[in-house]
Order: structure tokens, then sequence, then C-alpha cells
């Protein structure tokens, strides 16, 4: 979805980007790798609590989709990068309750999602440098 919701525009180009900023073809490498090991560590919680008894660990899960999804929407539709950090932020804390939550159900569901946590968190500096490096919502 993420995919689908980021075009490939010159403004994104046009942005001056922090130091380690990943070349552009390590994004759909890291994000197909992140959603399936995403995948699997929510069909780990699901099929061992089945889904109504697994709601309060899914749903901060299903959150945390929504959360990615609007952050792509926010920083390459509207342009609004300092939306789009404040949504990470959303995002992090989610992450983190899914794990928490998770780690309830499942230790290898929960330690399935660090990477994630750990890209988010790498998202979050990338997103933060931009916005010092380039304001809010820059012209485009």
């Amino acid at each position: 979805m993420g995919g689908v919701l980021t075009p490939s525009d010159a403004w994104y180009a046009g942005l001056e980007k922090p130091p380690f900023t990943p070349p552009d073809l390590l994004f759909p490498v890291a994000w197909t790798l992140l959603y399936a090991l995403m995948t699997v560590s929510a069909w780990l919680v699901w099929r061992r609590t089945g889904l109504v008894a697994g709601l309060p660990a899914l749903l901060p899960f299903i959150a945390q989709l929504g959360a990615n999804g609007l952050w792509s929407i926010l920083f390459f539709h509207w342009h609004r990068v300092d939306l789009a950090l404040v949504d990470l932020a959303a995002l992090w804390v989610l992450v983190a309750l899914t794990m928490f939550r998770f780690h309830r159900v499942s230790a290898t569901a929960c330690w399935l999602l660090a990477p994630y946590l750990v890209w988010v968190s790498f998202a979050v500096y990338l997103n933060a440098t931009i916005l010092l490096l380039n304001g809010p919502a820059p012209p485009g």
C-alpha cells in the first residue's frame, strides 16, 4: 500500500537529505522484508489466540498499519514533513505497544517486529533531519 501511495516525483528528489540516507532502491527491499516479518508475527499471535481473544494484541498492530500508511500520504502527497514526523512518533509507540502485547502471547512474534522498530527509529532520524534541513512543508 505504501508503494502505491508513494509517487516518484521531483519533490522528494529535490529535498536536502541527511547523511546516511539509504539509496532509493533499498526502501522497497527493506519494506518487503519488514512486511513479511510483520505478517508472520501477526499470524503467530492470531494462530495462538484466535481473532476475538487476540484483539487486545492485534488492535495496536492494525493501528500501526494505519499510521504506517498515513505517513506516506502526509510526507509524499501532502509534503507535510512536520506532520509526517508526528505520525512517525505515534507509529513508534504503536509498534512498541504491539511488541509488548505480542510478547504476552509469543516471544517469537514480539522479536520478529524488532527490525521494524529499528527501521521506524531510523525513519524518525531521516524525517526529523529532512524537517530541519528543508522546513515543515517544502515547496512543491
